[in-house]
């Protein structure tokens, strides 16, 4: 299935990207390093800035450095491609970040009185990290996953975007964001789970033949 943003934009994304990777290792800079600052800058952006209703700065905060994900990828592969401690740290710092981004949202929208929000952003929260946990588990079995209408990255631009509009008054542009990102996550776990399904019951045919 198509992604949101398609490929043509990330090869654009790419092209800018590539200079700043090339410039940051010449000095000495280590994808590592850009993965931590990335989350970081999350973490600010979300506790500091969403939490606590400054919707515009920390949609704009959260992402800038959501896209360091671009970054950190672009400079592993510049170097020979990610290390297994490298590939470890990502995964681990995402799951922080996405943590992060959608804890802020839920509690900001309690203190608003958004229940329906509320339940939309915590329905996000399991939803987006098992997505990554299909994923991660299906491929430690031998399988593969690359599935879903929407990415991690994707996931988190339309929450900034919804964000963003209900900082700049559009009261319910945040809630019918995370409620379409819901449907989008809930959707991409049932269609990675049906992938996987699909595949162990290939192996299986294979094998009794």
């Amino acid at each position: 299935m198509a992604k949101i943003f398609q490929v043509s934009a990330r090869a654009g994304m790419t092209r800018v990207v590539e200079p700043i990777a090339r410039t940051l290792l010449r000095v000495g800079v280590t994808p590592n390093a850009v993965t931590v600052t990335g989350t970081l800058g999350v973490l600010v952006g979300s506790i500091a800035l969403g939490a606590r209703g400054y919707l515009v700065a920390g949609a704009l905060v959260v992402t800038f450095f959501a896209l360091t994900d671009l970054l950190d990828g672009t400079m592993a592969r510049m170097r020979g491609g990610s290390s297994r401690f490298g590939a470890f740290l990502d995964s681990s710092m995402d799951r922080v970040s996405d943590g992060a981004v959608f804890g802020a949202v839920a509690y900001w929208l309690a203190t608003q009185n958004d229940h329906v929000g509320v339940a939309a952003a915590l329905i996000c929260l399991v939803s987006g990290g098992l997505v990554s946990y299909v994923k991660a588990r299906a491929e430690g079995l031998g399988m593969t996953c690359n599935v879903g209408i929407a990415e991690r990255t994707e996931r988190l631009l339309i929450v900034g975007v919804g964000g963003l509009l209900t900082g700049l008054g559009l009261d319910w542009a945040l809630t019918t964001a995370l409620w379409l990102l819901a449907a989008v996550s809930v959707f991409t776990v049932g269609q990675r789970m049906t992938h996987v399904y699909r595949q162990a019951q290939r192996a299986e045919l294979g094998v009794d033949a």
